[in-house]
């Protein structure tokens, strides 16, 4: 198997509060997060993320948590002086760091900038104050276009601004004008979701009411859509809409199943070696994974995935893309015969949830690109 395009996801896990809908690997701590052992646990983690790069070249990084702009710029700084002594990163790396309207004053974004940052991704959620407090933010409206303006004068001309849709009590009206008051601010990219009830949030545990039906939700996604269409966006994913050029390599490295080295609390990675794939994931409490760094064990659990796996993963990102993707990709980047694929799709093709051009792209078809979990659930390995 030809090792595919490879990235580095770092995790960075406090929050000054965790949001109610959030399902990710983030733990409450604000001005008590202990930052600098952890950027120098991290910088062990990295040193030995080295081994399993090799040579290979890293073309995009991604400072996820959590919330990155809880760390200052010189810490950031540090971190990413380690990137580049044990790592060959490229020279147009893409290195996007998130970070929430409410804590960017943290550190100024020239700091972030300076330090090697080249993109930023903004928490926004919503320009409507009332749903920001529905969903539990820290920040305004306001604090958005602060934090948009101060990015601007940083000189970064690459920012994204997460949007979240189907909202408690939200209408089209209101999610038509929080896109449009997202695109007064000249993003470069948007990421445009929908709120799901995650297991293990609060919001799972006690649903928020109003939420919009089915079908609502959907007319909200249409509008939204055409917004986004006639400001020049174009979407290249269920959830991603940018201007020409501007789509995040990083994300389309995940979509087209590359390769990524993982370093932090909960991080999980995935490599290409010779015939088969790796995945591994590091400790997930941050105390832990620290303790772990510290002490030389450098331990993460790890497997290889068997065939069912691999194909179900292939689709679960793949299937994501508006474009689709090329028959020889999934050969490649799995390293499994088109058969088996054709084999496992064939309830999908006669269920109209998918097609195949002459030319072996695939594409979910409108059905499947409305009913696009059920089309993944298509490929998920027999129990």
């Amino acid at each position: 198997m030809k090792p595919p395009p490879l990235s580095l996801y770092v995790h960075l896990p406090w929050c000054v509060r965790k949001c109610p809908y959030c399902d990710f690997n983030s733990h409450s701590a604000g001005a008590d997060a202990p930052t600098s052992r952890y950027i120098d646990a991290l910088l062990v983690d990295i040193e030995r993320e080295a081994t399993r790069a090799g040579a290979r070249e890293i073309e995009t990084v991604f400072l996820g948590g959590g919330t990155p702009s809880l760390f200052s710029p010189e810490q950031i700084g540090r971190l990413l002086d380690g990137v580049n002594r044990y790592l060959c990163l490229a020279a147009d790396a893409e290195i996007t760091m998130e970070a929430n309207p409410g804590t960017v004053e943290c550190g100024s974004p020239a700091g972030y900038r300076a330090a090697g940052i080249t993109r930023i991704s903004l928490g926004a959620q919503s320009f409507d104050d009332v749903s920001l407090q529905r969903l539990g933010r820290i920040h305004s409206s306001d604090d958005i276009r602060r934090s948009v303006d101060e990015v601007a004068a940083a000189g970064f001309d690459n920012f994204n601004l997460d949007l979240m849709h189907g909202l408690p009590r939200q209408t089209t009206e209101m999610a038509e004008a929080d896109i449009r008051a997202a695109l007064e601010l000249g993003p470069a990219h948007i990421s445009w979701y929908q709120l799901t009830l995650e297991p293990n949030t609060v919001f799972h545990a006690r649903p928020p009411r109003d939420l919009p039906e089915n079908e609502d939700a959907w007319a909200i996604q249409d509008a939204g859509a055409a917004v986004l269409e006639g400001a020049g966006f174009e979407q290249y994913e269920i959830s991603a809409w940018a201007r020409p050029g501007r789509r995040c390599r990083h994300n389309l490295n995940y979509w087209q199943f590359g390769d990524y080295l993982a370093a932090g609390a909960g991080a999980h990675g995935k490599v290409t070696d010779g015939s088969s794939v790796l995945r591994y994931s590091k400790a997930a409490n941050p105390q832990q994974y620290m303790q772990m760094m510290e002490s030389g064990d450098h331990g993460a659990n790890a497997e290889v995935p068997g065939e069912a796996d691999l194909l179900f993963e292939f689709m679960l990102n793949a299937l994501r893309l508006t474009d689709g993707f090329e028959e020889s990709l999934f050969v490649e980047r799995t390293g499994l015969d088109l058969e088996y694929l054709l084999e496992v799709a064939a309830n999908a093709f006669g269920e109209g949830l998918i097609g195949r051009s002459s030319e072996g792209i695939w594409q979910p078809t409108a059905l499947g690109r409305r009913f696009l979990n059920d089309l993944q659930a298509e490929f998920l390995p027999a129990p």
